[in-house]
């Protein structure tokens, strides 16, 4: 059992059933050092991933304000190799996007073989803030709950690895992080008084999330409840169970490497052998 709450679909969920100051006893110090030495076997994993250019991995961060999905993006996968890991935010769409499918503006920045693409924010964008503000008819977002699965399942039969996180703040810890925000000169850029006006639909959200989560979680394309009140219990949350989707994978690559290893070799004595005679 990892620290994250990986959701199988096998039952519907509450959120509050989930404690988001959970930190599984931890201390500070030990997460951040535990974090630290996952993300250095991330590194490592990457590095193979890249090379055999079998699979792709994306990172889907969903949270409400404050939860800390660009915190998570800085820490868990900042160090990481940025020629094959990038990040992709989806804002509201522009009058082209709009001009398409929900999922047309998704689908191209879906990461190619080799790469690691995390979405801040993502199509499910298309069954949250498009039900909380009535953006479209119910009978229009419901459809897209099926959709997504659908999209997700091409992508991980296409060889992506799909890992969705849900960043699960407290309502208590979100208004003393917004508060902080308004105190700290470094971060006052970032306040929007919508950040106040979403917070009063923290009902309308919490049953538009439950919603996904219930409906789009699947086998291949799991949703993990994170908790996320503790900024270095989140990290290593994520850290790990981002680690664990790819560890498996790491014999195969490595036998992959190997033996293309021997391929190239065998082709370079052959080229020597041919050329011995010109010195």
């Amino acid at each position: 059992m990892g620290y994250a709450h990986r959701l199988d679909g096998g039952r519907r969920i509450k959120l509050n059933d989930f404690d988001a100051g959970a930190d599984s006893g931890l201390k500070h110090e030990e997460a951040a050092a535990a974090t630290q030495r996952i993300v250095a076997e991330l590194i490592e994993l990457q590095e193979l991933l890249a090379a055999t250019r079998q699979q792709s991995v994306l990172v889907i961060l969903q949270g409400r304000d404050t939860s800390g999905k660009d915190g998570t993006i800085r820490n868990v996968t900042g160090p990481l190799n940025s020629q094959s890991c990038s990040v992709a935010s989806f804002r509201a769409p522009s009058t082209e996007e709009l001009a398409h499918d929900f999922l047309w503006r998704i689908h191209a920045q879906t990461p190619p073989a080799g790469q690691i693409r995390i979405f801040n924010r993502s199509h499910y964008e298309d069954v949250l803030v498009v039900r909380v503000h009535d953006l479209a008819p119910k009978d229009v977002w419901r459809k897209r709950y099926d959709h997504i699965n659908a999209f997700e399942r091409m992508l991980t039969d296409s060889g992506t690895i799909v890992l969705k996180f849900y960043l699960h703040i407290s309502k208590h810890e979100q208004k003393q992080r917004l508060l902080e925000r308004e105190r700290d000169p470094l971060k006052s850029w970032k306040l929007s008084v919508g950040d106040w006006k979403e917070r009063e639909l923290w009902d309308d959200y919490t049953a538009a999330y439950e919603d996904a989560l219930n409906h789009c979680s699947t086998t291949n394309a799991p949703w993990h409840i994170v908790p996320a009140d503790k900024k270095w219990f989140r990290n290593l949350a994520v850290a790990e169970a981002l680690r664990d989707a790819l560890k498996p994978l790491k014999k195969e690559w490595v036998e992959k490497l190997d033996e293309l290893g021997r391929n190239e070799k065998k082709v370079i004595d052959e080229y020597r052998r041919g050329h011995n005679h010109s010195g």
